[in-house]
């Protein structure tokens, strides 16, 4: 199993978007969840660092600048998803990335508090 750390730009990118009201709270993650093709066309006209600040985790060994070295994605390269937050903080749980299920769950809290 992969080791992840935290990317901590990623969590600052997911808030000031929530603060931004740029959020869908409800959707069926496993359609709204960027495909492989999504990200290709995203990163035709953005950069890697962009990227990245969709993954709540980044895979240690991974080579920068790979689709391998990112995990975790939130959001549908527009908006933040409360399904993707979830699907974040149970994936991180069950896998035992306990600094990414935590990052997810203090995510989650904030939409909702924003949005009350």
């Amino acid at each position: 199993m992969a080791s992840y750390s935290l990317n901590k730009r990623a969590v600052a990118r997911a808030k000031r978007l929530i603060d931004g009201h740029q959020y869908v709270l409800d959707s069926v993650w496993s359609d709204a969840q960027p495909s492989a093709a999504d990200e290709n066309a995203y990163l035709e006209s953005r950069s890697w660092d962009e990227y990245a600040e969709w993954h709540l985790g980044l895979t240690e060994g991974a080579t920068d600048e790979t689709k391998a070295r990112y995990g975790f994605v939130y959001g549908d390269f527009r908006r933040v998803h409360r399904m993707g937050l979830i699907a974040c903080q149970f994936r991180a749980a069950e896998w035992r990335h306990k600094e990414i299920e935590l990052a997810a769950h203090t995510l989650l809290q904030h939409l909702d508090d924003i949005r009350a």
